[in-house]
Parts: C-alpha cells; structure tokens; sequence
C-alpha cells in the first residue's frame, strides 16, 4: 500500500503523522511511504531522515492526498485538505467530529473512509489511541492555567503552590479520567491545593488511594460542582463522553461567582468543551475573557511539545496503521473490533453512533458496512 503523511497545517501544529522510525517500520513490511517535505521539521526530523528510512518526499501535500491510498495525519483534515480527500482513500487521524458539522459533512461528501484514533477502543473499553495526547494535555492545562493566573497574562496573580505564610491555589479538576488524573498529579507536584471531581465512585476511590491526602476527591453532584468552582483559582474542564459532544458542566452563571481573573483550562474542547462559554482558541492566541473569568481554550495543546507528542502518538497508532496497511481497511477492521470502532465515516455514511445522533444523520453499524 501506498501510505503518505503531511505537514499540519492547523495553527500552530507542529506533530506529525509518521516519525521516520514508524516509516521505515511501513517500509519493512513492504510497502511504500510518501512525505511531504518538512513535514518532519516540527519534530526536529529532516527530509534527509525520511530517505533514510526509506520514504520518499514529495514536493505537496495535493500529491500525496492524490496518489496516497492511506494518508496518516494528526489533527482533523482542513477544509482545503478534506477538498482532496476521494472515495477509496483511508484517513488515519484524530477527527472529534461531534462538534464539527462542516467537516463532518465534507468528509460525507467526499466518500473517504475516516478511521479516528479518538474512538479506537482497548480491550478495557479504554480508548489506547486517545490516551497519550490526553496524558499530555492533562499536564500541559496545568502549566497553561498557571501561566494565566499571572496578573500579567489577565489571572489572579496566585503562584499555584503558595510558599510559606501563604496559602497555594485551589485548583479544581473536573473530571478524574486520563487527562484529570495527570492534570492532579502536575498541580499536586506544584504544591497546589486540588479537588478532583467525578460522578464514578470507582474512579474516586482509585483517585483516594493514590493521591493518598495529597488531593482530595468529591462527587460532582451540581451543588458540589458549583460550590467548588466558586472557590477555584484555576478549573480544569477533564471531561469525556467518547465519540460525542461534551456536556455543558459550568454554565455562564458560575461564572459570575468566581474570583475575577480566576482561569478555566477547557481540555474538552476538541469535543466542544464542558464550559457553556468555551470558543476553540490557538496557540497564536490562546486565551480570552468572559465576566472576568480567563478562559484557555486551546484545541492542539500537544502540539506545543510536538516531539513528545508525536514520539508517544506512534507509538500507539503505528501498529494499527501497519495492519490497515498489510491486511487493507476491511480486512483489518473485520481482525480486529476494537480497531473497527474507530471508523466514523465510509463513503457518506456515519458508522460511528454519538456523532449520527450528534449531527443529525443516519446511523449505519459498522457490522453491516463490513458485511
């Protein structure tokens, strides 16, 4: 097969679809790899280190979009690259599509077969593709929302772990999945005052133990939710609802309740975010004001560290993209049913049911698209 990769051209990302140690693995197994060129320069990987692993570099991306059979991205294709996308092609990348109508209805249009890294699921119905990036982001909001409480940046002007005589922040996490746990673990390390909140007794208990006092843990029923976010220094919106939208948690009237120049770390925000007052933001421009409140909205925070992202990135996506591209699309899928349900759109079909119901389209199961 015939497999390329691009150079982001999303604002601000640097990471890359295949490293050129995941291209010389493709090639190993017999089969051919296109890069455009410089795709590899945010991650400090030349052109010269793809030819050595034996791709070839091709001058655009419209060349690679036209001949590739598989094209290996990260971020969701933009509109100029989802005008090249054509039927009988596979695209291996995240898509968050549930927030995202006008890609969603491009991709439909275009008769692609999307397989996303975000709803490729492990044998624990976790979602092993989406994990790295959320490890990463979880950590990056920690570092973001301290850099935005500076009074400089618009915050409080509260250093999150205090130092003696003075109290730490109160960071609030919502959300005790990957990204909340390692938020939790970076504002527990810094010395901050944490609160993590879920609705999953299970995960509290697995918080509880680990932290160990270090953090504490509440359920998040709407009094507590709200009581804790009128306390905050700095909220972390870690919530998750796989596949779909994420849910409005902290509405604008919360807000009204804050601290001025209190901050709000939306990671959500691939999938809409979880503060009704979310906007996507970039790394050009990350952060706004609404009520008082700073809100960081940033929807590629990995790719301010695009070699630590990209490396932990294929690590977890070159094996499937191996089988996609030894056994074809069908095959693989029908092998393997965890990889089966990363496929959220076949040649104008939605196969993937939180985003159909989120969108407003026919739901078609993946079992009748593989027959």
């Amino acid at each position: 097969m015939r497999v390329g990769t691009v150079k982001e051209i999303k604002n601000h990302e640097y990471r890359v679809g295949l490293t050129p140690e995941s291209a010389r693995e493709l090639v190993a197994h017999g089969h051919e790899v296109w890069v455009e060129t410089g795709a590899g320069n945010g991650i400090g990987s030349s052109d010269a280190d793809y030819v050595a692993a034996g791709a070839a570099i091709k001058p655009t991306a419209a060349e690679i979009f036209a001949a590739c059979e598989m094209v290996v991205k990260v971020k969701e294709p933009q509109p100029v690259e989802r005008a090249m996308l054509r039927k009988g092609q596979i695209l291996y990348t995240y898509l968050h599509l549930a927030p995202d109508p006008e890609q969603t209805a491009d991709l439909v249009k275009s008769g692609v077969t999307a397989i996303a890294y975000e709803t490729v699921t492990g044998i624990d119905n976790s979602l092993p593709l989406l994990k790295p990036m959320s490890q990463v982001a979880g950590r990056m909001s920690i570092q973001a929302g301290a850099t935005a409480l500076e009074k400089a940046n618009g915050g409080r002007g509260v250093l999150l772990g205090g130092v003696p005589g003075v109290l730490p922040a109160k960071v609030v996490v919502i959300g005790g999945g990957v990204v909340g746990f390692n938020a939790a673990q970076m504002a527990v390390g810094l010395g901050a005052d944490v609160t993590i909140l879920d609705r999953d007794p299970g995960v509290l208990e697995r918080l509880d133990s680990h932290f160990e006092g270090r953090a504490r843990t509440l359920y998040s029923g709407r009094a507590a939710l709200a009581s804790e976010v009128a306390a905050a220094d700095l909220v972390i919106g870690a919530v998750l609802v796989p596949g779909a939208a994420a849910p409005k948690l902290v509405t604008r009237d919360m807000l009204k309740t804050m601290m001025p120049g209190a901050v709000l770390v939306d990671v959500a925000i691939d999938q809409g975010g979880c503060f009704e007052t979310s906007k996507a933001t970039t790394h050009a421009d990350p952060t706004y004001v609404v009520d008082g409140i700073v809100h960081y909205c940033v929807a590629n925070m990995p790719g301010a560290v695009a070699r630590t992202s990209t490396y932990a990135l294929n690590n977890v996506t070159l094996p499937h993209a191996l089988r996609i591209a030894d056994l074809g699309w069908k095959a693989a899928l029908k092998a393997n049913p965890h990889l089966a349900a990363g496929l959220n759109v076949h040649e104008g079909q939605i196969t993937y049911e939180a985003v159909a119901r989120d969108l407003g389209y026919d739901y078609v199961p993946v079992e009748q698209v593989l027959g």
